[in-house]
């Protein structure tokens, strides 16, 4: 055992930094949301602009945001995420 008190055990390493990696695409996706809505949404619905029939608030930080999303999702998922075996022996990893 280490100080920190896990096993001396690859997969804790990778696992803590996938981790870190959600909380930041989590961070970053309530902080477009948050800006976006509050930022562009806090004046007078009389002064709105408007994309495709949608308040420009929304638009960006609902439908742009989600779309932002899926993609940093994928490409955290396919370039920084590692493949990781469950296995009780530790095996390679890659």
């Amino acid at each position: 055992m280490e100080k920190s008190g896990y096993p001396q055990d690859k997969r804790f390493k990778i696992a803590h930094r996938e981790a870190v990696i959600g909380i930041i695409l989590v961070l970053i996706n309530f902080l477009w949301w948050y800006g976006f809505a509050y930022g562009l949404g806090s004046t007078k619905v009389e002064n709105y602009t408007y994309i495709w029939g949608l308040p420009a608030w929304f638009f960006y930080s609902c439908i742009v945001g989600f779309v932002l999303m899926v993609i940093l999702v994928i490409f955290t998922v396919k370039v920084l995420f590692k493949d990781v075996p469950f296995d009780e022996e530790e095996g390679e990893i890659k």
